[in-house]
């Protein structure tokens, strides 16, 4: 089984297979064209969530974990937002790999265009947890992504660091974006960013107003600043 992910940037992304650890031996291929600077960007305002979609998906099990996978997750994301919808996604035989296992991924799509995503996957064999139940997967999976929900920002949690490293390498021009809390990851990100580029960010609270409190915005959210190095590409397209 194949998806795509086309974009007017040209971005392709194919799963050709999925698998799981410890012996999944998955294969997505992801194409992109070359740029050669990176434009600085000035995302402050995430905006409210207006649908959630997911996959779950399974490899060498029953087919109908993937329906349990999706009725647990809907039972909770149903009681935040109405527009929930879960594609269910299995594979057998070469597709998927050589380890059985069960996974569901999610994505939080706001009004201007930004995405918060958390995923869950069952445990692997021989790792020593135990097996796992689709139900107890299913809710974890949901939970997690209403926990990025509640942190907010432009980006989740598990992609601050890439966002960071994207406007540090961008031109020359001041750049910002609106963040959750700073998982430990970003934190330890942007110590090496100063060390190997020389670059360091401002970081300012967004407490806030009384307004916001009523509302339930969630956490404080973080402003981070900087000025980028101007890292041009060099590299050519492949014939």
């Amino acid at each position: 089984m194949k998806h795509f992910l086309g974009t007017d940037e040209g971005l392709e992304l194919k799963i050709v297979s999925r698998g799981m650890p410890p012996d999944g031996r998955g294969e997505v291929h992801f194409q992109c064209p070359v740029r050669q600077k990176l434009r600085p960007v000035q995302l402050l305002d995430a905006g409210k969530i207006k649908r959630i979609r997911g996959v779950a998906y399974t490899v060498r099990v029953s087919p109908n974990i993937a329906n349990r996978l999706v009725e647990a997750a809907k039972g909770i994301l149903l009681q935040y937002i109405p527009d929930v919808y879960i594609y269910t996604d299995q594979h057998k035989g070469k597709q998927a790999g050589k380890s059985p296992g069960f996974g569901l991924s999610l994505v939080a799509e706001t009004m201007n265009g930004s995405f918060l995503a958390a995923e869950s996957a069952s445990n692997p064999p021989g790792s020593g947890k135990g097996p796992s139940i689709a139900e107890d997967v299913g809710k974890e999976a949901a939970m997690l992504l209403l926990e990025e929900v509640y942190r907010g920002g432009y980006v989740d949690s598990n992609n601050q660091g890439l966002a960071c490293l994207f406007m540090a390498l961008g031109q020359t021009d001041v750049s910002k974006i609106l963040t959750g809390p700073l998982s430990p990851y970003t934190m330890s990100f942007l110590r090496h960013m100063k060390d190997f580029l020389q670059i360091m960010f401002k970081l300012e609270v967004q407490k806030k107003n009384d307004e916001e409190e009523n509302l339930q915005l969630g956490t404080d959210k973080v402003i981070l600043t900087c000025v980028g190095i101007g890292f041009t590409n060099l590299s050519k397209k492949v014939s």
